[in-house]
């Protein structure tokens, strides 16, 4: 059979059905395996550190602190250690920088971005090691896709880390500059 023969037979309409099917699986495969592994890098455990003190929690437990206000015993213990008031604690995690999503990303991207960047990064940050303002960058900008806004713990929850270390003794500071910051905006 020569081949412009078996083009025609196959350039018939069950043919570009099926490819117009298989394509459309292959695409869905696809984007649900991009999507599904959008956060795959992400935190997944947080190091508490309080002056000399410190202890590890899962990200999962610290969001469920945040959003809900309930302690695991391990969080307990930890912000009893560290002499730390839970609910200043909460409030400094939950501060947020809301605006519309471009909006924000245009502020990251501005000469102020550095900048909250740099206040984000003093408080949150690979463990035992330097700032690296491109991830960080990265996980705020997740955060403001997710929901609109800047948080501390957005950022730590999209950082592209296996841990990120949380400088509990920094914490309130930065989050005054935050939300001096959110009143002018």
């Amino acid at each position: 059979m020569q081949i412009s023969q078996l083009f025609n037979r196959l350039n018939n309409r069950k043919f570009t059905k099926l490819l117009t099917q298989t394509v459309g699986l292959g695409v869905s495969i696809c984007a649900i395996v991009l999507l599904s592994t959008t956060n795959a890098n992400a935190a997944e455990q947080v190091i508490l550190k309080y002056g000399s003190f410190q202890g590890q929690i899962s990200v999962q437990e610290l969001t469920q602190f945040t959003e809900t206000g309930k302690t695991t015993p391990t969080l307990t213990a930890y912000l009893q250690a560290a002499q730390q008031d839970p609910a200043v604690a909460r409030k400094a995690l939950k501060a947020r920088i809301k605006a519309d999503p471009a909006f924000l990303n245009n502020l990251l991207s501005s000469w102020a971005g550095p900048i909250l960047v740099n206040q984000i990064g003093e408080v949150v940050h690979p463990p035992a090691g330097q700032l690296n303002q491109q991830a960080l960058q990265s996980a705020l900008s997740a955060s403001i896709q997710q929901n609109g806004e800047v948080t501390l713990l957005g950022a730590i929850q999209n950082y592209p880390n296996t841990a990120v270390e949380l400088e509990g003794d920094r914490l309130i500071g930065v989050y005054e500059r935050l939300s001096n910051l959110a009143e002018l905006l």
